[in-house]
């Protein structure tokens, strides 16, 4: 889940998630002959080498065939395995269901095949599984959580150079809870709106005449006449400098202090990158109202989670403005959860 920095990764920006604790858990066994097969809620699928290219093999597999197209695509022997797939990570929320489900794949596959990595190159390569063969324009974000996140820290990533640092979020220590609330307004990035923003980002910079957005000031942005354009560059360009902040604070401890800022991003998010919908806006405004530090939607937009930092004896309340503010405009009652930055991908057994 991303505390704060939103779309500034495929901007060369800076973003600040950590891991929720819920899993994507992998159980896998080499079985001496070409192909994998995987299962999962029931349905299997099995594929082959000639399998391994983009497009192939598609839906939910397609993750799993991903990886191992990537691996192989990299110069790494692959065995034939069989795997299953549990998760209660929620799927379609904008909690990184899929980050999630390469980076497991990845650590098994390796696993199988006594390949080691670093942890920034199994973000890459689990990135590649989902942009070159899956064909979802994502960032490097969401698989250097997965696999780099650490207990009560969030990852400061520079995603430029790909350097981290591991900044300290102890929110049970300071009293405070982390609620995740699913909007339950699907989240979509396949109907071609985050590929847009994408674009826009891109005409941006070649705008301004910088390699990416991470390049732009404030001072930039008016020069921009387009006035979409200016908006979605404003969004990245402030967003960048709220990660950054909200880094400054971490740092010296002022956990409540980065409520204004998740608020901000969120109202950035809603009035310049135009991703929030109703459920999500109602959320961060009844969160709020209930006495929230800050708020924001999480993900790439269109739906997905909302976070909202508040003390921990007041979780309950925030909990239910929100319920409440959701039934009085008829729409589907949210879900919930609370959270503490977790670990990484793991081996378990």
């Amino acid at each position: 889940m991303n505390l704060i920095g939103e779309h500034t990764d495929y901007n060369d920006g800076f973003v600040l998630p950590f891991a929720l604790p819920r899993r994507t858990v992998v159980t896998a066994a080499a079985t001496g002959e070409p192909g994998w097969t995987v299962r999962s809620r029931g349905e299997e699928v099995s594929f082959g080498p000639a399998d391994l290219r983009p497009g192939a093999v598609e839906g939910w597999a397609g993750y799993v065939a991903g990886v191992a197209w990537a691996l192989r695509d990299a110069g790494h022997e692959v065995p034939g395995a069989r795997l299953e797939l549990i998760s209660d990570v929620p799927v379609g929320a904008g909690l990184s269901s899929s980050a999630a489900l390469e980076c497991a794949v990845l650590a098994a596959l390796t696993g199988l095949a006594g390949v080691e990595l670093a942890g920034m190159d199994r973000a890459r390569l689990a990135r590649r599984a989902e942009n070159d063969y899956v064909g979802v324009p994502c960032g490097i974000m969401d698989q250097a959580a997965s696999t780099l996140a650490r207990d009560g820290h969030a990852l400061f990533l520079d995603c430029r150079t790909g350097e981290t640092e591991q900044v300290p979020l102890p929110l049970a220590d300071a009293g405070l809870a982390m609620l995740v609330l699913d909007s339950k307004a699907p989240h979509r990035l396949a109907d071609g709106a985050y590929a847009e923003r994408l674009a826009a980002c891109r005409t941006g910079a070649d705008l301004l005449g910088v390699p990416a957005l991470r390049d732009a000031t404030p001072a930039d942005v008016d020069r921009i006449d387009d006035a979409v354009i200016r908006r979605r560059v404003r969004h990245v360009v402030t967003e960048n400098d709220r990660v950054l902040a909200t880094v400054d604070r971490l740092r010296t401890g002022d956990l409540r202090g980065i409520g204004e800022l998740l608020t901000a991003s969120h109202a950035s998010m809603r009035d310049d990158f135009e991703i929030t919908v109703p459920e999500v806006d109602t959320a961060v405004e009844a969160a709020l109202a209930a006495g929230a530090y800050g708020a924001r939607m999480t993900g790439g937009g269109f739906g997905g989670c909302v976070i909202a930092l508040t003390d921990a004896d007041r979780l309950d309340a925030v909990r239910e403005a929100v319920e409440r503010a959701y039934a009085e405009r008829g729409f589907t009652p949210p879900e919930s959860f609370a959270a503490l930055p977790s670990p990484g991908a793991q081996r378990l057994a």
